[in-house]
Protein backbone atom coordinates (compact mmCIF):
# COMPACT_ATOMS: atom_id res chain seq x y z
CA UNK A 1 0.00 0.00 0.00
CA UNK A 2 2.66 2.30 1.17
CA UNK A 3 4.83 1.66 -2.32
CA UNK A 4 1.12 2.07 -4.48
CA UNK A 5 0.43 5.20 -2.42
CA UNK A 6 3.81 7.07 -2.99
CA UNK A 7 3.36 5.88 -7.08
CA UNK A 8 -0.03 7.46 -7.17
CA UNK A 9 0.38 10.76 -5.27
CA UNK A 10 2.87 12.65 -7.35
CA UNK A 11 0.32 11.63 -10.50
CA UNK A 12 -2.33 13.22 -8.38
CA UNK A 13 -0.36 16.36 -6.83
CA UNK A 14 0.61 17.42 -10.79
CA UNK A 15 -3.26 16.94 -11.67
CA UNK A 16 -4.43 19.03 -8.76
CA UNK A 17 -0.87 21.34 -8.15
CA UNK A 18 -2.57 24.12 -10.40
CA UNK A 19 -5.46 24.84 -7.56
CA UNK A 20 -2.67 24.24 -4.65
CA UNK A 21 -0.89 26.83 -6.33
CA UNK A 22 -3.58 29.07 -6.39
CA UNK A 23 -4.55 28.61 -3.38
CA UNK A 24 -1.16 29.65 -2.12
CA UNK A 25 -1.44 33.24 -4.17
CA UNK A 26 -4.64 33.82 -3.06
CA UNK A 27 -3.70 33.63 0.72
CA UNK A 28 -0.84 35.23 0.05
CA UNK A 29 2.57 35.33 1.63
CA UNK A 30 3.10 32.30 -0.38
CA UNK A 31 6.90 32.54 -0.83
CA UNK A 32 8.16 32.41 2.89
CA UNK A 33 9.01 28.99 4.15
CA UNK A 34 7.80 27.96 0.34
CA UNK A 35 11.26 25.46 0.24
CA UNK A 36 9.64 23.54 3.79
CA UNK A 37 6.72 23.03 1.79
CA UNK A 38 9.01 20.28 -0.17
CA UNK A 39 10.93 19.16 3.40
CA UNK A 40 13.57 21.85 3.41
CA UNK A 41 14.08 23.46 6.83
CA UNK A 42 17.80 25.05 6.32
CA UNK A 43 19.81 25.11 9.27
CA UNK A 44 17.24 23.95 11.30
CA UNK A 45 18.86 20.68 11.02
CA UNK A 46 21.70 21.37 12.74
CA UNK A 47 19.87 23.63 15.65
CA UNK A 48 17.95 20.55 16.52
CA UNK A 49 20.50 18.26 16.58
CA UNK A 50 21.48 16.38 19.77
CA UNK A 51 17.86 17.83 20.83
CA UNK A 52 14.93 15.59 22.82
CA UNK A 53 12.35 16.65 19.59
CA UNK A 54 8.46 16.86 20.33
CA UNK A 55 6.53 17.56 16.95
CA UNK A 56 3.35 18.41 16.91
CA UNK A 57 1.06 18.82 14.03
CA UNK A 58 -1.22 21.23 13.51
CA UNK A 59 -2.75 21.60 9.99
CA UNK A 60 -4.67 25.51 10.18
CA UNK A 61 -5.52 27.95 12.51
CA UNK A 62 -7.74 26.09 14.58
CA UNK A 63 -5.29 22.94 15.45
CA UNK A 64 -2.45 25.70 15.53
CA UNK A 65 -4.18 27.73 18.73
CA UNK A 66 -4.85 23.98 20.35
CA UNK A 67 -1.30 23.30 20.02
CA UNK A 68 0.01 26.58 21.94
CA UNK A 69 -2.48 26.04 24.37
CA UNK A 70 -1.12 22.49 24.61
CA UNK A 71 2.38 23.52 24.62
CA UNK A 72 2.20 26.14 27.66
CA UNK A 73 0.74 23.18 29.92
CA UNK A 74 3.50 20.55 28.56
CA UNK A 75 6.33 22.99 28.71
CA UNK A 76 6.57 22.78 32.77
CA UNK A 77 6.62 18.85 32.87
CA UNK A 78 8.47 18.43 30.26
CA UNK A 79 12.13 19.74 30.87
CA UNK A 80 14.61 18.86 28.42
CA UNK A 81 12.44 18.61 25.08
CA UNK A 82 12.57 21.11 22.29
CA UNK A 83 9.39 22.08 20.65
CA UNK A 84 8.43 22.25 16.67
CA UNK A 85 4.86 23.09 15.24
CA UNK A 86 4.05 22.64 11.81
CA UNK A 87 1.24 23.24 9.75
CA UNK A 88 -0.31 23.43 6.16
CA UNK A 89 -1.39 27.14 6.02
CA UNK A 90 -0.13 30.52 5.74
CA UNK A 91 -3.06 31.59 8.26
CA UNK A 92 -2.19 29.00 10.68
CA UNK A 93 1.48 29.77 10.23
CA UNK A 94 0.33 33.53 11.00
CA UNK A 95 -1.47 32.22 14.25
CA UNK A 96 1.88 30.14 15.27
CA UNK A 97 4.45 33.16 14.57
CA UNK A 98 2.03 35.07 16.97
CA UNK A 99 1.69 33.32 20.06
CA UNK A 100 4.63 30.84 20.21
CA UNK A 101 7.38 31.61 22.56
CA UNK A 102 10.77 32.19 20.55
CA UNK A 103 12.17 28.92 21.30
CA UNK A 104 9.32 27.07 19.63
CA UNK A 105 10.18 25.91 16.12
CA UNK A 106 7.57 26.19 13.63
CA UNK A 107 7.88 25.11 10.41
CA UNK A 108 5.81 24.11 7.07
CA UNK A 109 4.73 20.27 7.09
CA UNK A 110 5.98 18.91 3.49
CA UNK A 111 3.74 17.69 0.86
CA UNK A 112 2.75 14.21 2.03
CA UNK A 113 5.34 12.48 -0.46
CA UNK A 114 7.96 9.94 0.81
CA UNK A 115 10.79 11.85 -0.11
CA UNK A 116 9.60 14.91 1.11
CA UNK A 117 8.33 13.40 4.40
CA UNK A 118 11.62 11.53 5.01
CA UNK A 119 13.64 14.66 4.14
CA UNK A 120 11.63 16.38 6.71
CA UNK A 121 12.38 13.70 9.43
CA UNK A 122 15.56 14.17 9.01
CA UNK A 123 15.74 17.57 10.16
CA UNK A 124 13.82 17.39 12.90
CA UNK A 125 14.65 13.80 14.03
CA UNK A 126 11.95 14.03 16.38
CA UNK A 127 11.37 11.64 19.53
CA UNK A 128 7.69 11.87 19.41
CA UNK A 129 4.77 12.91 17.31
CA UNK A 130 1.53 14.61 18.25
CA UNK A 131 -1.59 15.21 15.82
CA UNK A 132 -3.52 17.88 16.99
CA UNK A 133 -7.30 16.26 15.97
CA UNK A 134 -7.72 13.53 13.52
CA UNK A 135 -5.91 14.52 10.27
CA UNK A 136 -4.36 11.43 9.17
CA UNK A 137 -0.95 12.02 6.41
CA UNK A 138 0.54 8.45 5.44
CA UNK A 139 3.70 8.91 4.80
CA UNK A 140 4.07 10.66 8.12
CA UNK A 141 2.85 7.18 9.95
CA UNK A 142 5.31 5.02 7.93
CA UNK A 143 8.22 6.90 8.19
CA UNK A 144 7.63 7.57 11.76
CA UNK A 145 6.73 3.99 11.77
CA UNK A 146 10.26 2.80 10.06
CA UNK A 147 12.03 4.90 12.32
CA UNK A 148 10.65 3.53 16.07
CA UNK A 149 8.99 7.18 16.71
CA UNK A 150 5.79 6.83 18.76
CA UNK A 151 2.39 8.45 17.21
CA UNK A 152 0.24 10.87 19.63
CA UNK A 153 -3.27 12.11 18.83
CA UNK A 154 -5.02 14.65 20.49
CA UNK A 155 -8.09 16.45 20.79
CA UNK A 156 -9.30 13.86 18.05
CA UNK A 157 -13.35 14.66 16.70
CA UNK A 158 -14.24 12.30 14.72
CA UNK A 159 -17.41 13.40 12.84
CA UNK A 160 -19.72 11.04 10.82
CA UNK A 161 -18.60 11.69 7.37
CA UNK A 162 -15.04 11.01 8.14
CA UNK A 163 -15.49 8.26 10.10
CA UNK A 164 -17.30 6.89 7.06
CA UNK A 165 -14.49 8.17 5.06
CA UNK A 166 -11.86 6.50 7.01
CA UNK A 167 -13.54 3.22 7.01
CA UNK A 168 -14.29 2.97 3.23
CA UNK A 169 -10.86 3.39 2.74
CA UNK A 170 -9.98 0.60 5.44
CA UNK A 171 -7.44 -1.02 3.79
CA UNK A 172 -5.24 2.29 4.03
CA UNK A 173 -6.24 3.94 7.00
CA UNK A 174 -6.65 0.99 10.00
CA UNK A 175 -3.33 0.34 9.84
CA UNK A 176 -2.33 3.86 10.41
CA UNK A 177 -4.97 4.55 13.53
CA UNK A 178 -3.64 0.75 14.62
CA UNK A 179 0.03 2.42 15.36
CA UNK A 180 -1.73 5.59 17.52
CA UNK A 181 0.14 5.18 20.88
CA UNK A 182 -2.26 6.97 22.37
CA UNK A 183 -5.31 9.12 21.37
CA UNK A 184 -7.11 12.01 23.56
CA UNK A 185 -10.94 12.15 22.26
CA UNK A 186 -13.65 14.37 23.10
CA UNK A 187 -15.78 12.05 24.44
CA UNK A 188 -16.91 8.20 24.11
CA UNK A 189 -19.05 7.96 20.56
CA UNK A 190 -15.40 9.67 19.22
CA UNK A 191 -13.67 6.53 21.41
CA UNK A 192 -16.08 4.51 20.31
CA UNK A 193 -15.26 4.94 16.06
CA UNK A 194 -11.40 5.13 16.94
CA UNK A 195 -11.29 2.29 18.53
CA UNK A 196 -13.62 0.29 15.54
CA UNK A 197 -10.72 2.35 13.30
CA UNK A 198 -8.53 0.29 14.62
CA UNK A 199 -7.27 2.22 17.65
CA UNK A 200 -5.93 0.00 20.52
CA UNK A 201 -9.15 0.54 23.03
CA UNK A 202 -6.61 0.60 25.88
CA UNK A 203 -4.80 3.99 24.46
CA UNK A 204 -7.66 6.17 23.63
CA UNK A 205 -8.52 8.60 26.68
CA UNK A 206 -11.94 11.03 26.86
CA UNK A 207 -9.98 13.84 27.49
CA UNK A 208 -12.65 16.14 26.46
CA UNK A 209 -12.61 19.25 23.52
CA UNK A 210 -9.39 21.61 24.36
CA UNK A 211 -11.03 24.44 22.10
CA UNK A 212 -13.66 25.09 25.36
CA UNK A 213 -10.45 26.16 26.95
CA UNK A 214 -9.31 28.56 23.71
CA UNK A 215 -12.71 30.33 24.18
CA UNK A 216 -11.14 32.13 27.29
CA UNK A 217 -8.22 32.53 25.93
CA UNK A 218 -6.42 36.41 25.37
CA UNK A 219 -6.33 36.79 21.82
CA UNK A 220 -2.68 38.52 20.90
CA UNK A 221 -4.85 40.14 17.56
CA UNK A 222 -7.67 41.67 20.20
CA UNK A 223 -9.01 44.96 18.72
CA UNK A 224 -11.69 47.35 20.64
CA UNK A 225 -14.53 46.37 18.06
CA UNK A 226 -16.47 48.93 19.99
CA UNK A 227 -14.14 51.88 19.46
CA UNK A 228 -14.09 50.35 15.90
CA UNK A 229 -18.03 50.70 15.43
CA UNK A 230 -17.72 54.07 16.57
CA UNK A 231 -15.73 55.28 14.05
CA UNK A 232 -18.24 53.87 11.11
CA UNK A 233 -20.62 55.97 13.17
CA UNK A 234 -22.25 53.38 14.98
CA UNK A 235 -23.73 54.07 18.55
CA UNK A 236 -23.19 52.16 21.50
CA UNK A 237 -26.70 50.87 22.17
CA UNK A 238 -27.10 50.11 18.14
CA UNK A 239 -27.84 46.19 17.80
CA UNK A 240 -25.07 44.55 16.14
CA UNK A 241 -25.64 41.33 14.64
CA UNK A 242 -22.24 39.69 13.94
CA UNK A 243 -21.84 37.07 11.44
CA UNK A 244 -19.28 34.57 11.76
CA UNK A 245 -17.08 32.50 9.84
CA UNK A 246 -19.23 32.62 7.01
CA UNK A 247 -19.36 30.67 3.58
CA UNK A 248 -19.65 31.65 -0.15
CA UNK A 249 -23.68 32.54 -0.13
CA UNK A 250 -24.12 33.68 3.21
CA UNK A 251 -22.75 37.25 3.34
CA UNK A 252 -25.51 38.05 0.08
CA UNK A 253 -28.49 36.35 2.05
CA UNK A 254 -27.98 37.93 5.36
CA UNK A 255 -27.07 41.24 3.40
CA UNK A 256 -30.21 41.06 1.62
CA UNK A 257 -32.04 40.95 4.89
CA UNK A 258 -30.82 43.46 6.31
CA UNK A 259 -32.93 45.91 4.65
CA UNK A 260 -36.04 43.62 6.15
CA UNK A 261 -34.68 43.54 9.71
CA UNK A 262 -34.32 47.39 9.15
CA UNK A 263 -37.95 48.21 8.98
CA UNK A 264 -38.01 47.21 12.72
CA UNK A 265 -34.52 47.66 14.13
CA UNK A 266 -33.18 51.22 12.00
CA UNK A 267 -30.11 51.28 13.16
CA UNK A 268 -29.43 47.45 13.17
CA UNK A 269 -25.86 46.82 11.91
CA UNK A 270 -24.11 43.85 10.49
CA UNK A 271 -20.86 42.69 10.63
CA UNK A 272 -19.62 40.05 8.08
CA UNK A 273 -16.28 37.38 8.88
CA UNK A 274 -15.94 35.70 6.19
CA UNK A 275 -14.33 32.14 7.30
CA UNK A 276 -11.29 32.76 4.35
CA UNK A 277 -9.93 36.54 4.72
CA UNK A 278 -8.97 36.33 0.74
CA UNK A 279 -12.87 36.24 -0.13
CA UNK A 280 -13.17 39.45 0.51
CA UNK A 281 -12.92 40.56 -2.82
CA UNK A 282 -15.64 38.36 -4.23
CA UNK A 283 -18.22 39.21 -1.19
CA UNK A 284 -17.56 42.78 -2.30
CA UNK A 285 -18.55 42.09 -5.58
CA UNK A 286 -21.53 40.39 -4.48
CA UNK A 287 -22.82 42.80 -2.36
CA UNK A 288 -22.96 45.88 -4.91
CA UNK A 289 -26.24 44.31 -6.10
CA UNK A 290 -27.80 45.01 -2.79
CA UNK A 291 -26.91 49.39 -2.74
CA UNK A 292 -25.47 48.56 1.15
CA UNK A 293 -22.38 51.12 1.69
CA UNK A 294 -20.00 48.92 2.88
CA UNK A 295 -16.83 49.26 4.68
CA UNK A 296 -13.61 47.15 5.05
CA UNK A 297 -11.55 46.38 8.04
CA UNK A 298 -8.39 46.50 6.07
CA UNK A 299 -9.45 50.17 4.60
CA UNK A 300 -11.42 51.99 7.55
CA UNK A 301 -9.51 55.04 6.54
CA UNK A 302 -11.82 54.99 2.72
CA UNK A 303 -14.90 53.94 4.33
CA UNK A 304 -18.24 55.16 3.26
CA UNK A 305 -19.87 57.23 5.76
CA UNK A 306 -22.52 55.84 7.81
CA UNK A 307 -22.00 52.14 6.20
CA UNK A 308 -24.60 49.69 6.47
CA UNK A 309 -21.95 46.82 6.78
CA UNK A 310 -18.45 46.05 7.82
CA UNK A 311 -16.92 42.99 6.18
CA UNK A 312 -13.51 41.96 8.00
CA UNK A 313 -10.91 41.15 6.15
CA UNK A 314 -8.73 40.18 8.46
CA UNK A 315 -7.69 37.55 10.43
CA UNK A 316 -7.44 36.85 14.69
CA UNK A 317 -10.36 39.43 15.49
CA UNK A 318 -13.58 37.49 15.18
CA UNK A 319 -13.74 37.09 19.09
CA UNK A 320 -13.57 40.73 19.68
CA UNK A 321 -16.58 41.11 17.53
CA UNK A 322 -18.40 38.72 19.03
CA UNK A 323 -17.91 40.70 22.49
CA UNK A 324 -20.15 43.53 21.06
CA UNK A 325 -22.47 41.27 19.28
CA UNK A 326 -25.69 41.59 20.17
CA UNK A 327 -26.73 38.57 18.18
CA UNK A 328 -24.34 35.95 16.16
CA UNK A 329 -25.13 34.11 13.48
CA UNK A 330 -22.41 31.10 12.95
CA UNK A 331 -21.66 30.36 8.92
CA UNK A 332 -21.33 27.37 7.31
CA UNK A 333 -24.58 26.25 8.80
CA UNK A 334 -27.05 27.54 6.07
CA UNK A 335 -25.49 27.23 1.96
CA UNK A 336 -22.51 24.67 2.90
CA UNK A 337 -22.43 21.78 5.10
CA UNK A 338 -19.86 21.45 8.27
CA UNK A 339 -20.82 24.22 10.43
CA UNK A 340 -18.46 26.88 12.37
CA UNK A 341 -17.15 26.14 15.69
CA UNK A 342 -20.00 28.21 18.23
CA UNK A 343 -18.02 27.84 21.37
CA UNK A 344 -16.40 31.03 21.21
CA UNK A 345 -19.40 32.94 20.93
CA UNK A 346 -20.94 30.93 23.80
CA UNK A 347 -18.10 32.15 26.42
CA UNK A 348 -18.70 35.83 25.34
CA UNK A 349 -22.40 34.68 26.53
CA UNK A 350 -23.54 35.95 23.46
CA UNK A 351 -27.21 35.00 21.53
CA UNK A 352 -26.54 32.28 19.00
CA UNK A 353 -28.04 31.24 16.01
CA UNK A 354 -27.05 28.64 13.07
CA UNK A 355 -28.51 26.63 10.06
CA UNK A 356 -29.49 22.99 10.02
CA UNK A 357 -25.93 22.06 9.22
CA UNK A 358 -23.48 21.96 12.13
CA UNK A 359 -22.31 18.22 11.79
CA UNK A 360 -18.61 19.25 12.41
CA UNK A 361 -19.41 20.34 15.47
CA UNK A 362 -22.54 17.79 16.14
CA UNK A 363 -21.53 17.36 20.23
CA UNK A 364 -21.29 21.15 21.03
CA UNK A 365 -24.25 21.75 19.21
CA UNK A 366 -26.26 19.03 21.19
CA UNK A 367 -25.36 20.37 24.19
CA UNK A 368 -26.38 24.06 23.78
CA UNK A 369 -29.22 22.91 21.99
CA UNK A 370 -29.78 20.89 25.21
CA UNK A 371 -29.15 23.56 27.76
CA UNK A 372 -31.64 26.22 25.70
CA UNK A 373 -28.24 28.22 24.61
CA UNK A 374 -28.74 28.71 21.50
CA UNK A 375 -31.38 29.01 18.03
CA UNK A 376 -31.09 25.98 14.87
CA UNK A 377 -33.15 27.32 12.28
CA UNK A 378 -33.68 25.14 9.06
CA UNK A 379 -33.13 27.62 6.64
CA UNK A 380 -33.40 31.25 5.53
CA UNK A 381 -37.00 31.66 5.74
CA UNK A 382 -36.66 30.30 9.59
CA UNK A 383 -33.71 32.70 10.34
CA UNK A 384 -35.53 35.94 8.69
CA UNK A 385 -38.38 35.71 11.43
CA UNK A 386 -35.96 34.38 14.61
CA UNK A 387 -33.51 37.43 14.02
CA UNK A 388 -35.73 40.19 14.78
CA UNK A 389 -37.35 37.75 17.79
CA UNK A 390 -34.10 38.36 19.64
CA UNK A 391 -33.41 41.97 18.69
CA UNK A 392 -36.70 42.39 20.07
CA UNK A 393 -36.68 40.36 23.05
CA UNK A 394 -33.66 41.38 25.60
CA UNK A 395 -34.27 38.82 28.24
CA UNK A 396 -34.55 36.04 25.92
CA UNK A 397 -31.06 36.90 24.30
CA UNK A 398 -29.59 37.24 28.26
CA UNK A 399 -31.01 33.02 28.93
CA UNK A 400 -29.49 31.97 25.71
CA UNK A 401 -26.33 33.79 26.64
CA UNK A 402 -25.98 32.49 29.87
CA UNK A 403 -27.19 29.05 29.09
CA UNK A 404 -24.19 28.90 26.61
CA UNK A 405 -21.72 30.37 28.87
CA UNK A 406 -22.77 27.60 31.64
CA UNK A 407 -22.08 24.76 28.63
CA UNK A 408 -18.45 26.33 28.33
CA UNK A 409 -17.62 26.53 31.89
CA UNK A 410 -19.21 22.91 32.63
CA UNK A 411 -16.87 21.73 29.72
CA UNK A 412 -13.47 23.46 31.09
CA UNK A 413 -10.03 22.03 31.72
CA UNK A 414 -9.47 19.36 28.73
CA UNK A 415 -6.27 21.08 27.67
CA UNK A 416 -4.65 19.79 31.55
CA UNK A 417 -6.21 16.41 31.27
CA UNK A 418 -4.56 16.11 27.75
CA UNK A 419 -1.22 17.74 28.88
CA UNK A 420 -1.16 15.41 32.09
CA UNK A 421 -1.93 12.57 30.15
CA UNK A 422 0.10 13.00 26.95
CA UNK A 423 3.05 13.95 29.59
CA UNK A 424 2.91 10.77 31.49
CA UNK A 425 3.53 8.78 28.63
CA UNK A 426 6.13 11.16 26.68
CA UNK A 427 8.29 11.10 30.25
CA UNK A 428 7.86 7.28 30.37
CA UNK A 429 9.70 6.99 26.74
CA UNK A 430 12.36 9.73 28.04
CA UNK A 431 12.84 6.97 30.69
Amino acid sequence: MQLLYNILFPVFFLISAPYYFWKLLRRGNWHEGFGQRFGGYGELKQRLSGKKVLWLHAVSVGEANLSVQLIEKLRASLEGWTFVVSTTTTTGMGELARKLPPDVHRVYYPVDWLPFVRRAFRALNPAAIVLVEAEIWPNLFWQARSAGVPMHLVNARLSEKSYRGYRRFGFLFRPLFGALQTAGVHNEADAKRLAELGTESKAIAVTGNMKFDGAFEADADAVDAHALLRKLGVADNAPVLVAGSTFDGEEILLAELLPKWRETFPDLFLVLVPRHFERAGAVLDQLKSTKLKVARRTAMETAPENPDVLLVDSTGELKSFFAVATVVFMGKSLTAQGGQNPIEPAAAARAIVFGPFMQNFRAVVGELLAAKGAVQVMDETELAGKIPVLLEDLEQREALGAAALGVVLANKGASQRTADWLGQTLRALAK
